[in-house]
């Protein structure tokens, strides 16, 4: 394939929808995303770049990529997962593996979170494959950021890539972002002893266990907003939300076991395993019936809250190219992964966060151009 040969911009984003890569905890919806890979590195290697293909451990039907143009220690990382989130046909318009082109907008599963970053990521490139880079640019696609960000956590693992500065394309609205809160998903278990409703001497019933439990959960929610705020973000403090709770299986009968779930999105600072270390003594201090058992673990690996310092270099020209002072936002993101591999890192997309999870999906074609531009500003600063 020649460079004549490569796709357009619409016609990758069209591929790349068009390709499954749903990543989901039901395993009855988890798919692979080979075939998005495979087609950025078709076409990347066309440009001239050096393309690694990194299959996941145990999973080979996943895989991360990273494709280098150029040399030296430093250099541009350009960076997004290929994975989408399950998603529901009978609520989408249009077939959502089917890019659609209407009221300036492109609609398809995955086009603003984010498989649309990639062509813009592309064209911003190719603008620069005959100059002479100092620094190299790196084109980074991930696998899982959906669900157990394990593309993320293999790369650190790894030690890859090696570079200066990275910028994550999650959706943004063209605004440069430089901090988020981090995300825990928690299970507690409790186990009581079942037995006839009639006498409660008979059992020990997990539901009321987990009454009190529960109770202390929100006690240490409010005690750890009191402890921690950061006017930086629109909730200011770290928020816990009880999410789904079972237990039980009839009214004659005392609760044996019982479960909640729960999020915990921490600030800058503060450290989840502090956190789950501190709520787990407290939980335990809460249970005085011998006959009561409970359990609490984690539910992902949990992703670290996010800063970046104001005064950094990349986030002063961020700011400078795209007009927009830094923001925080209180999704996560694989923006901490990168850090950790030693780069200044930023947020910054094209696409909106409330279009992201949502039927009918769409990336307005209003935010192509500016975002290009914008990365070819980034890559003329930092490359060459």
């Amino acid at each position: 394939m020649s460079i004549r040969s490569l796709p357009d911009l619409h016609s990758q984003l069209q591929q790349l929808v068009a390709s499954p890569s749903v990543s989901a905890t039901n395993p009855k919806l988890d798919m692979g995303n080979r075939g998005v890979i495979d087609l950025l590195a078709a076409w990347l290697e066309t440009l001239g770049f050096a393309v690694e293909i990194m299959p996941l451990e145990d999973q080979p039907h996943k895989a991360n990529l990273i494709a280098t143009l150029g040399q030296g220690d430093g250099g541009l990382v350009l960076a997004g997962h290929t994975d989408t989130v399950p998603y529901d046909d009978n609520r989408w318009q249009s077939d959502p593996f089917q890019l659609q082109e209407r009221d300036n907008r492109f609609y398809g599963l995955g086009s603003t979170d984010m498989k649309g970053f990639f062509p813009l990521a592309i064209e911003a490139a190719k603008a620069f494959i005959d100059k002479p880079l100092q620094q190299p640019l790196i084109i980074l696609a991930t696998a899982d950021e959906e669900t157990s960000m394990a593309g993320a956590r293999a790369l650190v693992k790894a030690g890859l890539p090696k570079a200066r500065y990275a910028i994550v394309g999650e959706p943004t609205g063209l605004k440069p972002i430089r901090m988020h809160k981090g995300m825990m998903m928690e299970r507690l278990r409790i186990t009581g002893q079942a037995g006839h409703s009639s006498n409660p001497a008979y059992g020990a019933s997990a539901l009321e266990a987990m009454h009190t439990a529960m109770g202390e959960v929100i006690r240490f929610r409010n005690e750890m907003q009191q402890r921690y705020q950061n006017p930086g973000f629109a909730v200011e403090v770290p928020t816990l939300n009880l999410g789904c709770i079972h237990g039980g299986d009839n009214p004659n009968r005392i609760c044996g076991h019982t479960e909640l779930q729960f999020d915990l999105r921490p600030l800058p600072g503060m450290s989840m395993d502090a956190l789950r270390g501190e709520l787990h003594q407290r939980l335990k201090g809460a249970m005085t019936d011998e006959k009561i058992q409970l359990q609490m673990d984690s539910l992902i690996g949990g992703v670290d809250a996010f800063e970046e310092p104001a005064d950094s270099e990349l986030v002063k020209i961020a700011e400078q190219l795209t007009g927009h002072s830094s923001e925080s936002v209180a999704f996560a993101t694989e923006a901490p992964f990168l850090q950790q591999l030693g780069m200044q890192t930023i947020v910054l997309g094209p696409g909106d966060i409330d279009q992201a999870h949502q039927p009918d999906e769409y990336l307005g074609l209003e935010r192509i151009d500016p975002m290009v531009e914008t990365l070819k500003g980034m890559i003329g600063r930092f490359c060459l």
